[in-house]
């Protein structure tokens, strides 16, 4: 497949390193992991291209060893956001003004020195900030940020080349895709360095500037992300780098009437927040302000009855486990039928039991810390809950230990109770909680599934029988916006799976997508009669 205009062909996906022993990405990445690990490095803001410090710092420590402090971060306020709207504006003229081909060559060149000689320090960094596997490391920062620079840069040609399909003799239709007018707001989460890397980047390839607030808990990768981007070649003002509390940069820039748009990925709450405080000013901004936001998930798995049990179990441990059950498609409830349940149950804890949690340097251990204190907290609150509850049991995990790192145990209940609070709420840790239903309870318990969360993100059916999952696919058609059938709901693919949902779960502009791209365009048609008319008479007023 190509661009008929352009000839540019369909980028493949960034091939995935193994870090098996005796290759040499293995050996690589414990490198600079020692090198990042036994440094300190003070991380400024940067606008307009210069490093600004504001003298108010906050530190960036391991989750899985919180006494190591990797670096320390200067956090923005009003003088400094405000100085960022400025500039991200001044030199919009100049990066809105300038051919798309050499806007894509910067994203592009950022995307090689990323799969090259950058990726070691890329994938250490978001080992090292957010607790990851060397694995979840590569195909996040890596792996995924590769492919978002490079399909997105993709769409974007595709886009510029789409133009009316027909002009009259004597006349030219052509259409204009214009830059928002103003900046862009992107608010990016800790747990993904792919997604913090894109919702800057990808408004920018079309044309527009960016304000960059990165998680607190992910400053670290953010910045390296962003020294990479000014590598390739990003001029000064484009992307701006303003780490601190959002909620002091958020009202700032919020109210801004310059705000173009809205690029989120984070919590329900903070969304709403956000499109509230839009709607509160929307008499100010000069332009309605496009908002694309990413949020919570409680993500599902339906098992039938003639569902594989080895490959549901699977599923179910790296869909609820991996990353610590940090992923908004994260396996969080599941619907097991009763003939299939006990061995189901035997085969998850057998398999558990050969789990390994620890330090991610040790590349034997399956899982990490959870991002801070504060989910920690958040998490166990949940896990205590359970263990209090007569409506539920923990079948496996439960336990936790803080005292070196925020370690959290891969923890499954089973509840009797469909409408369980941990059958509802998000937690965003490693907690799965099982209902086990009657077999020939199947449609009124996809019925049930659809209708208890008010989320839209993923969710999987487990079925060998070709007409429950084709009943499945009709009554969950609103419960998930990436639906995966014998597999689990997480991992979606730059390129295979545009990731997004509804409902609750966000704006389901499908990241990595065209219909993303566009969202970052204000098209202009242009029509140029050749010959105008000369007479205002038309053929009907003449008389015979």
């Amino acid at each position: 497949m190509a661009n008929a205009k352009y000839n540019v062909p369909l980028p493949p996906n960034e091939p995935t390193k193994s870090y098996a022993p005796g290759t040499p990405e293995r050996e690589t990445i414990k490198a600079k992991l020692k090198e990042l690990k036994n440094q300190q490095i003070e991380i400024p803001l940067i606008i307009g291209g210069k490093e600004v410090k504001t003298g108010k710092l906050a530190q960036c420590i391991l989750p899985h060893d919180h006494q190591i402090i990797v670096g320390t971060y200067h956090q923005a306020g009003e003088k400094e956001v405000q100085m960022a709207i400025e500039i991200a504006l001044e030199a919009r003229k100049q990066w809105a003004a300038m051919d798309w081909q050499d806007r894509v060559a910067v994203f592009l060149k950022a995307a090689d020195l990323l799969a090259g000689p950058r990726r070691s320090i890329l994938n250490a960094a978001t080992m090292l900030c957010q607790s990851k596997t060397v694995y979840q490391a590569e195909i996040d920062s890596a792996c995924e940020l590769t492919d978002f620079l490079r399909f997105n840069s993709f769409y974007a040609m595709r886009i510029f080349d789409e133009q009316p399909p027909y002009s009259p003799l004597g006349m030219w239709n052509r259409m204009e895709y214009r830059p928002l007018e103003g900046f862009i707001f992107a608010a990016t989460p800790f747990n993904f360095t792919s997604i913090a890397g894109n919702l800057p980047s990808c408004p920018a390839i079309m044309g527009n500037v960016s304000l960059w607030k990165p998680a607190s808990n992910a400053v670290y990768s953010a910045y390296y992300t962003m020294k990479i981007f000014q590598e390739a070649g990003l001029p000064d003002g484009i992307i701006n780098f303003i780490p601190g509390p959002g909620s002091e940069i958020g009202p700032l820039v919020l109210k801004s009437p310059h705000l173009a748009g809205i690029h989120f990925t984070g919590s329900t709450d903070t969304l709403h927040t956000m499109w509230k405080t839009v709607g509160d000013n929307i008499e100010n901004y000069k332009c309605y302000p496009r908002i694309v936001g990413e949020t919570g998930g409680k993500d599902f798995v339906v098992a039938h009855s003639s569902a594989n049990v080895r490959a549901l179990g699977v599923a179910l441990i790296r869909g609820a486990f991996e990353y610590q059950g940090q992923k908004c498609s994260a396996a969080s409830r599941a619907y097991i039928p009763k003939s299939i349940w006990s061995d189901l149950k035997d085969f998850i804890i057998s398999e558990l039991k050969t789990v390994k949690m620890g330090d991610i340097e040790d590349f034997s251990n399956f899982i990490g810390a959870v991002i801070d204190r504060s989910a920690f907290s958040k998490i166990t609150a949940y896990i205590e809950y359970i263990k209090n509850s007569e409506e539920a049991e923990i079948i496996y995990g439960g336990d936790y230990d803080d005292r070196a790192g925020f370690f959290i145990e891969p923890t499954v209940a089973v509840t009797t109770n469909p409408h369980f609070r941990t059958m509802e709420e998000e937690i965003f840790g490693p907690v799965l909680t099982v209902y086990i239903y009657n077999d020939d309870k199947y449609e009124e318990t996809l019925h049930l599934c659809n209708e208890t969360s008010p989320y839209g993100l993923t969710g999987a059916i487990f079925s060998q029988d070709r007409q429950a999952v084709s009943v499945a696919d009709r009554i969950l058609v609103d419960a998930a916006g990436n639906f995966y059938i014998n597999d689990k709901p997480t991992a979606a693919v730059i390129g295979q799976q545009p990731f997004g949902g509804s409902r609750a779960s966000g704006t389901n502009d499908k990241a990595g997508s065209l219909w993303n791209m566009l969202r970052w365009v204000s098209p202009r048609v242009i029509k140029e009669n050749f010959v105008p008319p000369l007479d205002y008479r038309y053929p009907f007023m003449e008389e015979k």
